[in-house]
C-alpha cells in the first residue's frame, strides 16, 4: 500500500496510554526469550562498550539495555536511552532507579532526528526499531553522523518472512503466516541491516542471527488466532481450513512437536577513522 500502509502497533504514534502496559509485558517476555538472550550477548560481546564511553540506546523500551549497557561503561561512562513513548519511558527510569543504576538516564527522542552533536557518541544501540520505521535508512544515517570516528553500531532486528509455523496444510499456513508481514512498517528489516550500515559509510564488523522460538507445549493462541481470523478475513483461507490448522497444532503441542519461531539478525558496525 505505498506510503499509506500504517506503522506498527509499537511506533509512538500507534502506542496509546492504555496499552503500555501490554506493551511493558510483551518487551518483558521477549527478554526472557532464549533466542533473545543469545543475539544480545553476542551484539554486547561484538560491539564492544567500554569504561568511560558514551553510549545511546535508540527506542530503549523498557531500559533494559540501557542498564545492561551502563554497567559495560560505569563508572564513569553514560548511556542515553531514547524513547518517544513517555510511558515506556517512565518504567524505564523507575526500573533504573531500582536497580541502582546511575549512569543510564531516558530522554524523548526521535531516530530520524537525534538531537545530538556530530560525533559525538561512541556506540550506538538500536534493537527492533528499524522494522517499525518508514524511513529506516534516514535514522541509520543519523546513527552514522552522531558517532565518533571508530565509534560502533549495534543493530538488531527482525525479519518477520522468516515465520515458521509447523504441522498444518502447507497453503493455510502460508495464508497464516503472510499475516506477520502485516505487523510491521518494515516486516524484512532484519536482513536489511548490512546494507543500510554500509549504505551510511559504515565497515562492517560482524553479523549474527538467532531463531525465536516458542513453547513447543503450547500453543501461543492470542496471536494464532489475530493470524487466523486475520487470513479468513481477507479471504485467504476458508473457516474450515482455520480450524483444521488450529486442530493439527493443538495436536501437535499435546505431542510436544509444534514448531513457531521467527529469526532474528544482528550487525555490528564501525565509522571508520578520519584521513
Amino acid at each position: 500500500m505505498g506510503e499509506t500502509r500504517p506503522t506498527s502497533e509499537f511506533h509512538a504514534q500507534n502506542i496509546s496510554a492504555e496499552s503500555v502496559a501490554r506493551l511493558v509485558s510483551a518487551l518483558d517476555a521477549q527478554d526472557t526469550n532464549d533466542g533473545v538472550r543469545r543475539l544480545r550477548t553476542w551484539a554486547h560481546t561484538a560491539v564492544g562498550a567500554r569504561p568511560g564511553e558514551r553510549v545511546i540506546d535508540i527506542g530503549s523500551g523498557t531500559g533494559s539495555q540501557s542498564q545492561a549497557l551502563a554497567a559495560a561503561v560505569a563508572p564513569h561512562g553514560e548511556v542515553l536511552g531514547i524513547e518517544p513513548n513517555p510511558g515506556l519511558r517512565m518504567v524505564a527510569e523507575q526500573r533504573a532507579a531500582a536497580a541502582g543504576s546511575t549512569l543510564a538516564r531516558f530522554v524523548d527522542g526521535d531516530a530520524l532526528t537525534l538531537h545530538l552533536p556530530d560525533s559525538s557518541v561512541d556506540v550506538v544501540w538500536c534493537e527492533r526499531v528499524l522494522q517499525h520505521l518508514l524511513e529506516p535508512e534516514k535514522a541509520v544515517a543519523e546513527m552514522a553522523r552522531v558517532l565518533r570516528p571508530g565509534g560502533r553500531v549495534a543493530l538488531l532486528d527482525t525479519d518477520w518472512a522468516t515465520t515458521i509455523l509447523h504441522p498444518g496444510d502447507p497453503e493455510t499456513v502460508a495464508a497464516i503466516t503472510s499475516g506477520a508481514l502485516a505487523a510491521a512498517a518494515d516486516p524484512y528489516s532484519g536482513r536489511k541491516l548490512v546494507g543500510r550500515l554500509t549504505a551510511a559509510g559504515l565497515v562492517i564488523d560482524d553479523r549474527g542471527s538467532q531463531a525465536l522460538l516458542q513453547d513447543h507445549t503450547s500453543v501461543a493462541w492470542p496471536l494464532i488466532r489475530m493470524l487466523g481470523d486475520s487470513a479468513v478475513r481477507r479471504e485467504l483461507i476458508t473457516e474450515a481450513q482455520r480450524d483444521r490448522l488450529y486442530a493439527d497444532i493443538t495436536e501437535a503441542a499435546e505431542q510436544g512437536a509444534l514448531h513457531m519461531s521467527v529469526t532474528m539478525f544482528g550487525a555490528v558496525a564501525h565509522r571508520p577513522s578520519q584521513g
